[in-house]
């Protein structure tokens, strides 16, 4: 095997980093992850992520871990609400969608981001993952490199795999192509215990999601596991907004000043999230990486999922890719079937970027309808 007496190191603990961990493992691979937060508790994990049936779930069963996904995810937490501004419904799926339908092929189960990372870390054998382990830089040694931290540790691996995401600090050794950025920038709130804290939209989304349009702009809301209610106001703007604005994140006040200016469309009913929110918003650029992207394959260093491919989250595939990265990545590596390392990457990466493009550009064109003056429609035709 290409990996035999070999040490593996991937940066990064996210979905892809831990699933191709686990992966590697099955195949008595030694891998080690280095990731910065300082322990698993660390980190407020984001929205639910919903699984797809050829790529996150296809990499969930492959690691025999499809029974601890079944016992865990959020059932209902896929249903569906389309609201205009003023807070209408127009679409709810709340009827017809079933709670468990793993044989169908278009069922996407959503997990809570930490329950997944938990799930992950469960399986994979102790010690693996090297908490507060913020990696620096690295340098050729021998056939492989000597990889720094912040914490002052240095370690040798043959092979390194970047999951260190989109601002990754490995892809600069592979690549010099940079992201760029979508003209669409969201705000990201969180509410804690929504069902006290913002009652009157806890009832409508019902441990769902609701998106509503209007004027080009978006609400995108989310329950998560732990009670809390994600939402992102998702609009067209500079790309230097956040600094330009000259907004105080940490200031509620000021953001809803902000969102009545800039949303004056839209209903009081919205005014819930930003009156409860858990500050300091976090104002997020959405990135994408070019869509012809290529580079010449390495021996000893790869990247996946964001590190690789960042994408628009309006297609719902990046944690997707990053799995199905980590699958395929896998597979390249512990057949027999590549003569080289180099090989086996090369053919991953290539099959990577090609996949990853089409499904970037699918994000990019939805990102586009969703901010469009006719968003609703265009949504409602999706939905129906």
């Amino acid at each position: 095997m290409l990996l035999e007496n070999k040490q593996v190191t991937i940066i990064g603990g996210g979905p892809g980093g831990l699933t191709l961990a686990r992966l590697l493992q099955l195949q008595n691979v030694n891998v080690k992850v280095y990731e910065r937060d300082l322990n698993k508790n660390a980190r407020v994990q984001g929205s639910p992520l919903d699984m797809h049936d050829d790529s996150g779930l296809a990499a969930i069963r492959k690691a025999n871990l499809f029974e601890e996904f079944r016992t865990n995810f959020m059932p209902g937490a896929d249903k569906t609400l389309l609201l205009n501004e003023q807070a209408k419904v127009f679409y709810s799926d709340h009827e017809t969608n079933l709670e468990e339908d793993f044989d169908n092929e278009y069922f996407r189960p959503e997990i809570d981001r930490g329950v997944l990372r938990k799930v992950l870390i469960e399986s994979i054998q102790p010690e693996t993952i090297v908490w507060d382990s913020h990696f620096i830089s690295m340098e050729p040694q021998n056939e492989g490199w000597l990889l720094h931290f912040k914490n002052g540790l240095s370690v040798y691996a043959d092979l390194v795999i970047g999951s260190d995401g989109a601002n990754s600090k490995i892809r600069p050794y592979i690549t010099d192509i940079k992201p760029f950025y979508s003209g669409i920038t969201m705000l990201e709130g969180n509410i804690y215990n929504s069902e006290k804290a913002a009652p009157h939209l806890h009832s409508v989304i019902k441990g769902g999601k609701i998106m509503a349009f209007g004027n080009k702009k978006n609400i995108l809301m989310g329950q998560k596991g732990d009670g809390a209610l994600g939402f992102y106001a998702s609009f067209k703007a500079d790309e230097n907004w956040s600094i330009e604005s000259g907004l105080d994140f940490a200031d509620k006040e000021q953001i809803l000043k902000w969102f009545k200016n800039t949303y004056p469309e839209w209903s009081t009913v919205w005014y819930e999230l930003f009156e409860n929110v858990s500050v300091p918003f976090i104002p997020r650029l959405i990135n994408c990486m070019p869509l012809d992207q290529t580079w010449e394959a390495l021996p000893n260093v790869t990247i996946i999922g964001d590190a690789a491919h960042v994408m628009p989250p309006f297609a719902g595939e990046g944690a997707n890719m990053a799995m199905l990265d980590a699958l395929e990545l896998s597979e390249n590596l512990t057949s027999n079937q590549y003569a080289t390392l180099q090989e086996a990457i090369a053919n991953y990466e290539l099959n990577m970027c090609e996949r990853a493009s089409k499904a970037a550009k699918e994000s990019l064109e939805n990102g586009e309808k969703m901010h469009s003056k006719d968003a609703l429609k265009t949504m409602l035709e999706f939905f129906s």
